[in-house]
């Protein structure tokens, strides 16, 4: 029963996920005539946000944006690249690299994802410790939209290469080498706890790549978007877009690992010892 339950809502998001596409792509439609093209891209990626957010009201659960994560920028990237018939070297590497970073991403999601019923704990500790218009207002602008906004800003970079040349350089290589890389410690750091969970609940893993590294799966998550940086950087040269692998670099340093950490450090005996021996990431 709790598989079907689990298998219809994955169904009900994706249904959610489809009109937040359809609907993004209406709005980037009816504007890319109208305002920088860019800029309409970044509307139609708010607007689909709304409608997730809106979904999310609807079933009294703030995890339905949880994908979105790792949804949107495969798809606005392949997007980019047919409205723009761009297709260049740099930017197959670019797509070959989010989309092995957005599949594997969203299949964790899909195998810890415990249906509409369950709501990550960090939204269930926001809605039952604030007030309920405060809670809203941390809904649509803290736990929806800045996401969205620093994935996009991360995404600058990649959207860089549409404009750059076709020829690529061993920097180019090494940028696309870091973005697989960085998936592929994801993928392992990833399935090593969910296995470690399996047969040690309640406790802390210190196994593996988490042996080395408090959260190895950020990591990997950090590096990725370094490494989009670098496939624009090698053939764009160091400017303000570095402002995008800065900010998803701040993101996880200040707000998703401390709060991770002070839920580690209340429920899983002896993490703090942990804590004292092993490095934050790797």
């Amino acid at each position: 029963m709790q598989h079907k339950t689990k298998t219809a809502s994955i169904a009900i998001i994706a249904i959610v996920y489809l009109i937040a596409v359809f609907v993004g792509y209406m709005v980037f439609n009816s504007l890319k005539g109208a305002m920088y093209e860019l800029g309409a891209l970044f509307v139609a990626d708010v607007v689909a946000t709304v409608v997730v957010w809106f979904f999310g009201l609807v079933f009294r659960n703030v995890s339905v944006y949880d994908p979105y994560w790792s949804v949107a920028p495969p798809i606005m990237f392949t997007i980019w690249a047919i409205y723009k018939s761009v297709f260049t070297l740099p930017v197959i590497l670019l797509l070959i690299a989010i989309w092995y970073w957005g599949i594997r991403l969203t299949v964790n999601w899909a195998y810890t994802f415990k249906g509409l019923s369950h709501e990550d704990w960090r939204y269930t500790r926001y809605r039952e410790t604030q007030s309920s218009f405060l809670f809203h207002i941390t809904n649509f602008f803290g736990l929806n939209m800045m996401p969205t906004v620093l994935v996009f800003v991360a995404m600058l970079p990649g959207f860089g290469l549409f404009e750059g040349t076709a020829s690529v350089n061993i920097i180019t290589w090494l940028g696309f080498a870091i973005c697989l890389t960085a998936a592929t410690i994801q993928l392992v750091a990833d399935t090593q706890i969910h296995r470690f969970r399996e047969s040690h609940p309640g406790q802390y893993c210190d196994t593996g790549l988490w042996k080395h590294g408090r959260h190895p799966n950020y990591f990997g998550e950090i590096t990725m978007w370094w490494g989009v940086w670098m496939l624009y950087a090698s053939l764009r040269g160091i400017d303000w877009l570095m402002l995008g692998p800065v900010a998803m670099t701040v993101l996880f340093l200040f707000v998703s690992i401390p709060m991770m950490e002070r839920r580690q450090l209340q429920n899983k005996p002896g993490y703090a010892e942990y804590k004292k021996k092993t490095r934050m990431l790797i």
